[in-house]
């Protein structure tokens, strides 16, 4: 199976963050996939250029719910973010064609998502007291485990 990564944005929010994120899954051949609503335009000047002369190189699709994507993307696994999370992201063996799924940056993801997957639940270790990371740091961070699982395949 080709070693295909999905990164996958729930309502984001911060259209600099989403063009970082767009920036990053293009530099290691990633998918990304936003979910609506969106809290910019994709034409806003700030996402673009946050993804800076990347976007031809960007292969992003847009879902109007998670209901949609999921569908679309049935035989994916999917692991979910959260500071919720049990599992470390390192704990994981990432699968060719997984989904990483992260939050809106105010509020992480809903918790109809989080509970139809409790098993798929992953967290990054922070201190006691901090909330979260930046969300495009926080995408960086778990694909570049992914990539390292991969062997960095297709990355130079």
């Amino acid at each position: 199976m080709e070693r295909i990564l999905r990164i996958v944005l729930v309502e984001p929010e911060i259209p600099p963050n989403t063009g970082n994120v767009a920036r990053l899954s293009a530099a290691v051949g990633a998918r990304l996939h936003l979910v609506r609503p969106l809290g910019f335009e994709l034409d806003d000047r700030r996402l673009k250029r946050a993804g800076l002369d990347y976007w031809p190189d960007v292969r992003m699709t847009v879902h109007d719910d998670f209901s949609g994507l999921k569908t679309e993307l049935a035989e994916a696994p999917f692991y979910l973010a959260t500071t919720k999370g049990e599992r470390s992201y390192t704990d994981i063996k990432y699968e060719p064609g997984c989904c990483l799924v992260f939050g809106a940056e105010t509020r992480g993801l809903p918790e109809c998502i989080l509970a139809a997957y409790p098993d798929r639940q992953i967290k990054i270790p922070m201190r006691e007291g901090c909330r979260s990371l930046n969300l495009s740091n926080a995408v960086a961070v778990v694909v570049y485990e992914v990539m390292r699982q991969w062997d960095f395949a297709g990355l130079v």
